[in-house]
């Protein structure tokens, strides 16, 4: 996603920027989620989530604050723990953690957690032009924790206050933003293609004019069919215009404008954002992968993650039979583990051994037995079909490799 487009570089800026950062982006004044309180017991909620919950049918991302206020006080909307129907007005909860720099605590020394890795990009732009000495386009990738004080995190990893995101910044001449912009539409949807999510689970889904964020003039989603959420948002290409660097440079008064070397033109360019959560991402090939397999015609059932054998957790997993095989089944995973992630494993029946490799996506297990001794061969065993077949120990490694190649996501 990064390394396969010439365009792009990486950097890692900083967790805790200076407030003056926010200050000019606007997420001071602007980065809240609307917030009421059950009148009765006192739970507290995002206005948008629970409406959008119990009234799917309403366009929440595009109501304003004042309808939300009104469809919270119309009496329609239940407390999810009480069952009562009286809640306080909407008020805006600040989502970014605040926090204080050295030994005294003040305004002077008030600094913010970031709440996006994207701004870390923005105020580096000048040094990595400087730096790196390219031409436009350019794409300023980061991959990193960003923080949101979140009012009600939930649905395991889908929404939390500390996550991860991989977000790139690409930089360009202005007037060419639509021709970006469906590029990394295109990207992005070949990107998710090859990690393997099934096709009809995945969707496009366009921002209406209403629901766009403050700094953004077209966005894209990519969204995921959740099995208990519904649809959700993997990530998001967002047309972001020059409202970044064009507030920094207005806050700053750093010039932030690029000398085009071949119409020796000056202008402050242009930006396409991809962004992805990478916990989300992780959770939809989990729910992609898993499936309950009846065995023996309905008598045993194995868990298996069917993940792409690239994006399991281990690709080998070696098992001697008998303890007293431990010492000559470490050469092996010694060796196999020069090439490829491998566990070795030990404990329990081959058969339980096997369902353990099976529930965490292991796509091979390979078995050294007491004829491994004399023919110097083990057993490999795939996981998704169960079948076996003797391979000689020194082809093993040969034997891996060309499994992997055969089993490439798209």
């Amino acid at each position: 996603f990064v390394r396969g487009i010439e365009y792009n570089v990486q950097i890692d800026p900083a967790i805790i920027m200076n407030p003056k950062v926010w200050e000019a982006t606007g997420h001071v004044a602007n980065f809240h989620d609307p917030l009421v309180d059950c009148k009765y017991c006192h739970a507290r909620f995002r206005a948008d989530q629970i409406i959008h919950e119990q009234k799917p049918e309403l366009d929440v991302d595009g109501m304003t604050q004042d309808e939300l206020n009104d469809m919270m006080q119309s009496g329609e909307i239940i407390c999810p723990t009480c069952g009562k129907n009286q809640f306080t007005p909407i008020r805006q909860f600040q989502m970014m953690f605040k926090t204080f720099i050295g030994v005294t605590e003040g305004k002077q020394s008030e600094v913010y957690l970031r709440p996006e890795t994207a701004q870390g990009i923005f105020v580096n732009f000048k040094n990595v032009m400087r730096t790196t000495r390219r031409k436009l386009p350019i794409g300023i990738c980061d991959i990193g924790k960003a923080f949101r004080n979140e009012i009600t995190p939930g649905n395991f990893t889908f929404r939390m206050r500390e996550f991860e995101q991989m977000e790139i910044e690409f930089f360009f001449k202005p007037g060419e933003d639509e021709k970006w912009f469906e590029f990394y539409k295109e990207n992005c949807k070949s990107f998710v293609e090859k990690l393997g999510l099934k096709d009809e689970k995945v969707r496009f889904r366009d921002h209406e004019p209403a629901e766009l964020a403050f700094y953004s003039k077209a966005t894209t989603d990519i969204e995921y069919d959740f099995p208990t959420l519904g649809w959700g948002e993997l990530m998001g290409i967002a047309c972001r215009s020059d409202y970044d660097l064009g507030r920094h440079q207005e806050t700053s008064k750093e010039d932030l404008t690029y000398l085009d070397p071949e119409t020796n033109e000056r202008y402050l360019p242009h930006v396409v954002e991809p962004s992805f959560g990478l916990d989300r991402l992780m959770l939809a090939l989990c729910c992609d992968a898993y499936d309950v397999e009846s065995l023996n015609d309905g008598k045993d059932s194995r868990v298996v993650m069917h993940f792409a054998p690239e994006l399991a957790p281990y690709t080998v997993a070696v098992m001697p039979l008998s303890n007293k095989l431990n010492e000559e089944a470490k050469k092996v995973f010694d060796m196999v583990h020069e090439e490829v992630d491998a566990l070795f494993d030990t404990t329990g029946s081959i058969g339980k051994r096997y369902r353990r490799e099976d529930a965490i996506g292991t796509p091979l297990c390979v078995t050294f037995d007491f004829q491994s001794l004399e023919d110097h061969m083990v057993t490999v065993r795939e996981r998704d079909s169960m079948s076996q077949e003797r391979v000689k120990i020194d082809e093993l490694n040969s034997y891996i490799h060309n499994f992997l190649a055969k089993n490439r996501v798209r």
